[in-house]
């Protein structure tokens, strides 16, 4: 029996899978720089200040997912030239990347400049422009900076910079150089451009112009609608050495106009454009809701769903959280308007706190007790701002789950609602959604998928925090900042909620926001 046990023990094979967790760096900090966490591709990439040695990068703390050993020591001082890479493991292994990339801020300039330097970085050359005719060996320099701010000396010095009429080099030495020196090239070449049109973007109502000429000249613009023979100054514009820009509003959409630059009696080449369709917002005088299977959605029994709630999720515990009701703002040709009610969704006191939400996308699914969504339509026009009206009532937060990272919510603390609109070019592959709604937000993973303003994918982005009650329907507006005018979005995010930290399921039970009549601003 002893044997026939032995045995048998032997041969009894190890069946019980290992638990599979994703190991991420949770955070880095450090001196002289910023750290940007990328679970998605498991990089963490170091932003530097310009002082900081790239050469001798000191990380001072990093947190590891609990549990999670390291394949070298994190803490110390690193040469971020070239990436570093680490394995993390626990019952799997997981490699990350720690980059470092160094931006640094340069110019140059000189006295009578037509438009902008051209500097290329990588192969260190600057190219500056004056009008034909100047005199190349007394040019005066009037800015000049290359390398980083307070760590760089330079040779010659920019005062000593005065003859043009060849090619000059300027040497430059700083700590991560080591002793070593970087050679510029730099070229002041006379030009028989006097004004020019560098960049015009026409919106629906709106013209963005950007132009260069002489510095120091009465610069401007002029436009007219294609055909007609009147030209109409444009507004004073924006100037900055050789370079000028304005804007110009009350155009018609789907229009063509002509535009030209002028510097003194100058006149530039015309550039025609014509205006982008003024799109308008589906659905947002929130007329149109359902029901099905004792669910409340945001739209037409039948139609296309523009708009998600997260009643899908609260449903599972009967709950309501957003929903249309007859209480519209004043002046009105509506009847309804959407209602959010942060509320505790349990079945016997077991549950989480939910925020009332309403948001341009969709509801994914349910993940256990956490939700997936994917922000976002299609949308290609530019609008200048979103406009509604609103009543809130702001409550005290009574429900703490978890935090956003460096935050200390306390139960007491008013709550905070929010609304906010975003343009951009996101795509499905890389934020996790779909064609159609691109951007996912899953809570189970919210740290790693919180809704990113900083993006390069966002074009514009404009937000109204709320933080007091406001008792009667009020108007608003909330003016869309453009990173570029030139980019067009592929798709618009609307979130509105009555606790601003829903995702994190934290909140007052007492929040809620009524909200009426959106639209979107093009002028």
């Amino acid at each position: 029996m002893v044997m026939g046990a032995v045995c048998l023990t032997g041969c009894i094979e190890n069946t019980i899978p290992y638990p599979v967790e994703e190991l991420e760096i949770l955070s880095l900090r450090g001196e002289g720089f910023r750290a940007a966490i990328d679970a998605q591709r498991r990089e963490v990439m170091l932003t530097l200040d310009e002082q900081t040695d790239i050469s001798e990068v000191e990380i001072t703390e990093v947190e590891l997912t609990e549990g999670a050993m390291a394949s070298m020591e994190l803490t110390g001082v690193f040469d971020m030239r070239s990436p570093i890479e680490v394995t993390l493991s626990l019952y799997q292994d997981y490699i990350w990347t720690i980059k470092a990339e160094q931006p640094i801020e340069r110019y140059f300039s000189v006295a009578g400049q037509v438009g902008q330097s051209e500097i290329d970085e990588n192969n260190r050359t600057v190219r500056a422009y004056v009008p034909k005719g100047t005199d190349l060996t007394n040019i005066r320099v009037t800015s000049m900076k290359l390398g980083p701010k307070e760590v760089t000396t330079m040779t010659p010095s920019m005062e000593e910079l005065t003859d043009f009429r060849s090619v000059r080099y300027v040497y430059l030495r700083y700590p991560a150089l080591g002793g070593d020196l970087e050679r510029w090239q730099i070229y002041v070449l006379e030009t028989e451009v006097s004004v020019m049109i560098t960049q015009a973007d026409a919106w629906a109502n709106v013209a963005w112009l950007y132009g260069e000429a002489k510095e120091g000249a009465d610069v401007g613009f002029r436009y007219r609608k294609s055909g007609s023979e009147e030209w109409i100054d444009a507004p004073k514009p924006t100037i900055s050495g050789g370079t000028f820009k304005t804007k110009v509003s009350g155009l018609e959409e789907l229009t063509s106009y002509e535009f030209v630059a002028y510097s003194n009696e100058d006149l530039s080449a015309v550039v025609e454009l014509t205006t982008e369709r003024a799109l308008p917002l589906e659905n947002g005088g929130f007329e149109l809701w359902c029901k099905k299977n004792n669910i409340v959605y945001p739209y037409a029994d039948g139609g296309d769903p523009y708009w998600g709630t997260g009643n899908v999720g609260a449903s599972i515990v009967n709950e309501t959280l957003t929903e249309g009701v007859a209480d519209v703002r004043p002046g009105s040709s509506g009847e309804l308007s959407a209602r959010l009610s942060s509320k505790f969704a349990s079945v016997f006191g077991i549950g989480k706190f939910a925020a009332g939400n309403l948001f341009v996308g969709s509801y994914v699914k349910n993940d256990g007790t956490h939700g997936i969504v994917n922000f976002g339509r299609p949308f290609t026009a530019r609008p200048t701002a979103l406009k509604g009206w609103l009543k809130y009532n702001c409550g005290a937060i009574d429900r703490i789950t978890t935090q956003p990272p460096g935050m200390e919510i306390k139960e007491g603390d008013s709550d905070i609602g929010m609304i906010y609109i975003a343009l951009g070019d996101w795509d499905a592959a890389t934020y996790g959604g779909t064609d159609e709604s691109p951007v996912e937000i899953a809570t189970r993973r919210i740290e790693e998928t919180a809704f990113d303003i900083n993006s390069e994918a966002v074009i514009a982005y404009g937000e109204m925090p709320l933080t007091k009650s406001i008792d009667n329907w009020t108007e608003f507006t909330i003016p869309l900042d453009y990173r570029a005018t030139n980019r067009v979005p592929t798709h618009i995010i609307i979130v509105c909620s009555a606790s601003r930290y829903g995702d994190y399921f934290t909140g007052s039970t007492q929040s809620v926001l009524w909200l009426d009549d959106f639209e979107l601003i093009y002028e």
